[in-house]
């Protein structure tokens, strides 16, 4: 490899690329294989990322690193130059080690880093505001009015429920004497002590507005004391508001992306079309919009792309170090939407059936409901770009009839699914999901050995906003999934096990197989969390419930094929 030290673009070795073939067209950003010469660039690139140690940055793969880690999506593009010379561009997503400018690897679209930019002049004016902000919630009157109002609420409310416990014990005492000297004394000596008795109630009462009212003047003394600082703090907060947001929209505003055919465009002109309206935090950062950004303004002409992982998995998503993975779909789709335009693309494989020429096969069928074995590859009901699913079948096949889908099984996953022909056996059949009486159990073919024998995972789910349709372990705002492991073959560095899901996520066994702190070891063939592979080996391969109409238990039974 040879580089030019006029721009960042490495230029191949003839011999290294002798035989292998250009692309066509340009690859198909989120669903993709790698082309040759993008594996070979990433294997230089990841190469000298190995080698290098004056990048400065904790990917999580040595134990005396500084730091915390924070491993990195890297991308190449393969470009051909103006002379017709190939060779490829290496780019980072958002900073690496803190800074944006580092050799071998394409500038950001926009360096909002550089020396005495807009944005760090700015920034310090926030900052400034911060530290005010922080310097008077931490101010020694404020912090010992806060404690004042604190201490003065609690002994107020005390001294006042005793108070009102001894109203409570002379009412008390008045009522005694009345029921005692009503019968005993004379009508003009009880009427007399009657008035006694109401002037001693009225008393009391103004005794205890006098407490609420002097207690209440303190209380007040204090709050006002306070509202000034607080009053000074949400100004403050209110100066930061507006400075972020005016930021915010001048970087929205100085992010522009070029393509093909010259055309510009914002981030905030980008979004403002799309269900986000507003760009995502790290909009325009990522590796492959800085790469075909640098090779439209230097005349590259753009080939193929390929994004790996770099170091440690982030605590929340699954990333495999080495691996490659397609561009996300919510921060870089809508990007890419405008700077690959007109360019020729790879088919979208997403739009392609691979359950095509697949077998449905029926394991058990009465006048109330099917039991079918999914193929792996076959939708269970009809998506967005492909109609051919389970229901459409059934459908097709049940002239007059509507099958009515009770559960479902992803697309990659094989096995066992219940279809009511009736709505009564749908609502029969689906109040046992929803109190989980239904038994299921699913067989997977996982990536890797594992330690133990069997266990319990409990790692909370929620989708990833933007990147569906992947998920994410987050203990704030997950879902409970729960699901039993245990294994039942051990083969030469993989795992054969079975699944009880307790909960019914998406792509919970996927998730709990390969994420650190369930099993770590990806399902063979998940190409979402693990590695692609002629098919996903997770296959749901036992189905127990209680029959609609008999109420007799009913278990089918079908063993996987891989």
């Amino acid at each position: 490899m040879a580089t030019d030290n006029t721009s960042r673009i490495i230029y191949f070795n003839d011999d290294a690329i002798r035989g292998i073939t250009l692309p066509a067209r340009f690859t198909f950003p989120f669903c993709y294989e790698p082309h040759p010469l993008t594996r070979l660039a990433a294997a230089e690139l990841q190469k000298y990322l190995d080698t290098q140690n004056n990048l400065d940055h904790n990917f999580g793969l040595e134990a005396d690193q500084v730091g915390s880690p924070i491993g990195k999506m890297f991308g190449v593009l393969i470009v051909k130059d103006q002379n017709g010379r190939l060779g490829y561009l290496s780019a980072f997503s958002g900073k690496l080690a803190g800074s944006n400018d580092h050799d071998r690897f394409v500038p950001p679209v926009f360096d909002m880093l550089v020396e005495n930019s807009f944005f760090l002049q700015e920034q310090e004016v926030i900052n400034n505001v911060n530290a005010r902000v922080q310097q008077l919630w931490q101010h020694p009157e404020y912090t010992n009015l806060r404690e004042d109002l604190e201490r003065v609420t609690v002994e107020a409310a005390q001294q006042i429920a005793a108070f009102k416990a001894q109203l409570k014990a002379n009412k008390q005492d008045r009522k005694k004497q009345r029921e005692t000297h009503k019968a005993l004394l004379p009508t003009d000596e009880y009427a007399t002590l009657e008035a006694h008795l109401i002037r001693h109630s009225l008393h009391d009462k103004h005794q205890l507005n006098l407490l609420i009212q002097q207690w209440n003047l303190q209380i007040n003394e204090i709050s006002i004391a306070i509202s000034q600082f607080e009053n000074e703090i949400e100004t403050l907060k209110q100066e930061r508001r507006e400075r972020s947001a005016s930021l915010q929209q001048q970087l929205f505003e100085r992010y522009v992306f070029l393509n093909k055919q010259g055309q510009t465009k914002s981030l905030h002109d980008i979004f403002s079309s799309t269900i986000y309206e507003k760009p995502p935090a790290g909009a325009g950062e990522c590796a492959t919009p800085k790469l075909l950004q640098y090779a439209s303004l230097h005349g590259y002409q753009p080939l193929a792309m390929a994004e790996f992982w770099w170091g440690a998995s982030p605590k929340s998503e699954i990333r495999q170090h080495g691996q490659f993975y397609p561009a996300c779909t919510g921060k870089c789709k809508p990007i890419l939407g405008h700077m690959l335009d007109g360019i020729a693309l790879d088919d979208d494989p997403l739009l392609i059936n691979p359950g095509e020429d697949s077998k449905l096969d029926v394991v058990y069928e009465d006048e109330h409901l099917i039991v079918v074995n999914k193929p792996s590859g076959l939708l269970s009901v009809p998506g967005v770009n492909i109609n051919d699913s389970v229901y459409s079948r059934l459908k097709r096949l049940w002239v007059g009839t509507e099958p009515l889908i009770i559960h479902r099984l992803d697309m990659a996953t094989s096995g066992l699914l219940v279809v009511a022909k009736t709505p009564e056996a749908h609502k029969h059949i689906q109040r046992q999901f929803l109190k989980r009486t239904v038994s299921k159990r699913y067989t997977a073919l996982l990536s890797k050995s594992i330690e133990g024998d069997k266990g319990e995972i409990d790692l909370p789910l929620r989708g990833d906003f933007y990147n569906r349709p992947l998920q994410l372990v987050c203990f704030e705002h997950g879902k409970k999934s729960v699901t039993r492991w245990q294994v039942v073959e051990r083969r030469p560095n993989k795992t054969c096990i079975h699944f009880w899901p307790l909960t019914g996520r998406t792509h919970q066994l996927r998730m709990h197989a390969a994420h650190h702190l369930g099993l770590h070891a990806p399902i063979v063939g998940d190409d979402l969390y693990g590695t692609a592979d002629e098919r996903l080996c997770l296959h749901a391969a036992y189905l127990a419930f209680e029959h609609p109409v008999t109420h007799a238990r009913v278990c089918f039974e079908v063993k996987e094929d891989f």
